[in-house]
């Protein structure tokens, strides 16, 4: 965020580098659901606008993610189960206030079945794994989101936490 308000790089150029860490690391970390590359790089694109227009907020441009217990319009949200969901009508309020603020919200994060485990794993997407070592678990159920941050992919994102869900992921990670 400093470096955007600073001029010294894009929101282009920092979405376009967390998209590619995002792709970079899905065989290993896998922490992805879902990589928006196109709205990404659109509201990108629409942060660069707002900056050079004067506007500043804490998150203008910042690359972000989003759990997938969290809706995010035209997305499916599957709280990491399998199966067929239909597209989320509008966005979960947390979106709506990214979106306001100007971040850029590059994916949906792994999450454990319905959140209720503290391993990120399940039928859904595989195994997602802790940056620090691959053979370990990030923890659960935002384990996606927190191997998506400590793997360097995105500097923030979006868990949930009801019975450790973050502090889980983050004592891990």
């Amino acid at each position: 965020a400093a470096k955007l308000r600073a001029g010294a790089v894009t929101s282009r150029e920092l979405t376009e580098a967390a998209l590619a860490r995002a792709h970079a690391t899905q065989s290993t970390l896998n922490a992805f659901k879902l990589i928006l590359d196109e709205e990404a790089l659109a509201a990108a694109d629409e942060a660069d606008r707002r900056i050079a227009a004067g506007e500043s907020t804490p998150l203008l441009g910042v690359p972000t993610a989003i759990k997938d217990d969290t809706d995010l319009a035209g997305h499916p949200t599957a709280f990491g189960c399998p199966g067929e969901f239909p597209p989320a009508a509008e966005d979960g309020a947390i979106v709506k206030f990214l979106r306001r603020d100007g971040a850029v919200i590059i994916g949906k994060t792994n999450s454990s079945e319905l959140g209720q485990t503290s391993v990120t794993a399940g039928p859904a997407f595989g195994i997602t794994r802790n940056p620090w070592n691959l053979d370990h678990t990030p923890g659960g159920s935002s384990g996606g989101t927190a191997a998506a941050v400590a793997g360097g992919v995105v500097a923030a994102a979006v868990g949930s936490d009801g019975a450790g869900s973050v502090r889980i992921p983050a004592g891990w990670t």
